[in-house]
C-alpha cells in the first residue's frame, strides 16, 4: 500500500475537478479565452455534437492566428470532420472490429507471458517499463507491420506527441520537434518500403486504400501511421498502469479478481472511468451555442475534461468510490459519438488478457514501492511514468 505522500499528484487534478463542477462547470478562461467543460452531460454533448463542436485542426490553427508547418496528426481522423473523416475512419475500421481484434488473443498472451517470464522470478517489475508499454507497442507494431525492436524509439516519439508544452524551455521544444520529425522521417521510409512490397499489414492496407477513386495523401498517410502508432500504446499503457494503481489503492481487490475471473471486465471498465487514460480532449465551436447556464460564441476553443466527467456524481453514484462491480458504468473513457476510440476492442482485449496472466502467474498481494510517482507531463494523458511494484514471490 502506497502511502499518502505519493498520492498528492495523483489526486489534485480530481479536487480540482470537483470544485469545477461545484462552482463553474463551465469556465471561460480570463487569459487563456478557452472555455473548459467539467460536468458528465455537457462533456459528453461536446464530444458528441460534431456539427456544433469541430475536431477540425484547420479551423483550430486559423483561429489561433498560426499558419505553421501543416502537421499529419492534423491531418488524421482524430482532427478531421465529416464527411472526410467517415470516408477515412472507415478505411481502417475494419481492422479493429471485435471479430478481428479476437483473433489476435493468443499473440496477446504469448507477448504478455513472455514479458512476464522475465520478471517472475525477482518478484519485482516496473509496471510500465517491463508490461505495461512493451505489451501494447508490440501488438500495434505487429498490426502495422514495423518492427517491434524499435519500441526505445517508438516510445520517445509517442511521449514527444503526448508531451504538453506548457512549461517547455525553447530547447526542449526544439528537441520535442526534431522527435516527432524522426518519427515521421521513419514512417515515409516504410511507406516507401510498402510501397514497392507491400505486406499483409495495415501500412500496406492504408497504401492500397482509396477514397471515391483517390488514394491517401502522404500527409493523411502519415497521420494515420502516427496516430494508430501513439494511439496503439500511449493510452493502453495509461490503463493498465492506472489499473495497479486503483488496485494499490483498494487492498482485496486483486484477491477478489484472483477468486472470480467474471469480475475482470468489471475492474477495467472501472479503472477507465476512475482514472482515465485520457483526460481531456479540444474541440471549436462552429456556431454559437449554450453549454450549460453559459453563452459561448463561434470559433471559440472547448476543453472537455474526460477525466472530470467520468466522476461526476450526477452521472456516478459514490463517483469518488472504486467499485469494479459499478452498474451501469456509462463512462466516456472512450469518448462519445463519431470519434469514439477506433481501438477500444484492442484496448479491453490487451487488459483484460494482461490482468488474467497477471492473476494466474503474480501469486500473493501486489505492492506498489512507497515512492513519490511521478505523472506523465501532458494535456492529454493521464498516467505514471514509473510504478515498481512487489508480489509475494
Amino acid at each position: 500500500m502506497q502511502t499518502s505522500s505519493y498520492k498528492e499528484q495523483l489526486h489534485a487534478p480530481y479536487e480540482w475537478y470537483r470544485t469545477m463542477r461545484a462552482t463553474q462547470p463551465v469556465f471561460r478562461h480570463p487569459e487563456w479565452g478557452g472555455w473548459q467543460v467539467f460536468r458528465y452531460a455537457d462533456v459528453s454533448r461536446v464530444l458528441n455534437e460534431y456539427a456544433t463542436f469541430s475536431s477540425d485542426s484547420q479551423r483550430m490553427a486559423q483561429a489561433e492566428g498560426s499558419q505553421g508547418e501543416p502537421d499529419p496528426i492534423g491531418s488524421s481522423i482524430l482532427q478531421m470532420d465529416p464527411p472526410r473523416h467517415r470516408q477515412l475512419r472507415n478505411i481502417v475500421t475494419q481492422a479493429f472490429t471485435p471479430r478481428m481484434v479476437a483473433q489476435l488473443e493468443p499473440r496477446i498472451t504469448a507477448i504478455t507471458n513472455e514479458l512476464l517470464d522475465h520478471v517472475l522470478a525477482s518478484g519485482e517489475m516496473d509496471v510500465v517499463r517491463d508490461l505495461a508499454y512493451p505489451l501494447p507497442v508490440t501488438v500495434i507494431a505487429e498490426l502495422l507491420g514495423i518492427p517491434s525492436e524499435l519500441r526505445e524509439d517508438f516510445k520517445r516519439w509517442s511521449d514527444a506527441i503526448v508531451a504538453g508544452e506548457e512549461s517547455m524551455t525553447e530547447e526542449e521544444r526544439k528537441a520535442l520537434f526534431q522527435e516527432i520529425q524522426g518519427m515521421y522521417g521513419y514512417f515515409t521510409q516504410v511507406l516507401e518500403e510498402r510501397r514497392q512490397h507491400p505486406q499483409n499489414d495495415l501500412v500496406s492496407a492504408l497504401l492500397a486504400a482509396s477514397v471515391d477513386g483517390q488514394r491517401l495523401s502522404t500527409m493523411e498517410l502519415l497521420g494515420f501511421c502516427g496516430l494508430l502508432l501513439v494511439a496503439g500504446n500511449e493510452t493502453t499503457t495509461n490503463l493498465l498502469g492506472n489499473m495497479i494503481i486503483c488496485f494499490d489503492e483498494n487492498p482485496g481487490v486483486v484477491e477478489r479478481l484472483r477468486k472470480n475471473r467474471e469480475l475482470v471486465p468489471g475492474a477495467i471498465e472501472e479503472t477507465l472511468r476512475y482514472y482515465s487514460p485520457v483526460k481531456a480532449m479540444p474541440r471549436m465551436t462552429t456556431t454559437e451555442t449554450m453549454i450549460g447556464d453559459q453563452h459561448v460564441g463561434p470559433n471559440q476553443f472547448i476543453i472537455a475534461w474526460i477525466g472530470s466527467a467520468n466522476r461526476d456524481e450526477a452521472a456516478f453514484p459514490g463517483a469518488d468510490r472504486f467499485d469494479i462491480e459499478r452498474e451501469p458504468n456509462r463512462h466516456i473513457a472512450f469518448g462519445r459519438g463519431i470519434h469514439f476510440c477506433l481501438g477500444a476492442p484492442l484496448a479491453r482485449l490487451e487488459a483484460k488478457v494482461a490482468l488474467n496472466t497477471m492473476l494466474d502467474r503474480l501469486p500473493g498481494r501486489w505492492q506498489l514501492a512507497d515512492v513519490p510517482l511521478e505523472l506523465i507531463k501532458s494535456f492529454v494523458v493521464f498516467g505514471a511514468k514509473q510504478l515498481p511494484m512487489r508480489w509475494d514471490a
